[in-house]
């Protein structure tokens, strides 16, 4: 897997990639940097609102960080694009992470 910086140099070039922003984003929380992972992925959906993925990962790692109430919010949002989107797998997912906070 290509490093936080090479990710980084690539969506420099790509700054709307969707695939790159989201890279980056996990890049972020595997090096335990949540702040910044959670910070790329609100920027994420604010351009790519319908990118479900972003929605379950930002309200998982909320929660991992004792951030509950954003997590649940972000995970009710998630939830709604997800519905919107057609997407019954991450719905399900979602829903049933939201009922576990």
């Amino acid at each position: 897997m290509p490093s936080r910086e090479q990710l980084e140099e690539l969506l420099a070039a790509e700054p709307t990639d969707v695939f790159l922003l989201y890279a980056v984003a996990m890049a972020c929380a595997s090096e335990g940097d949540t702040d910044q992972a959670v910070e790329k992925l609100a920027e994420l959906v604010d351009e790519h609102p319908d990118y479900v993925p972003a929605w379950f990962q930002r309200g998982q790692l909320l929660a991992g960080v004792n951030r509950n109430e954003e997590a649940r919010e972000v995970l009710v949002e998630g939830i709604g694009v997800a519905r919107r989107v057609g997407d019954r797998h991450a719905e399900g997912e979602m829903t049933e992470f939201l009922e576990s906070l």
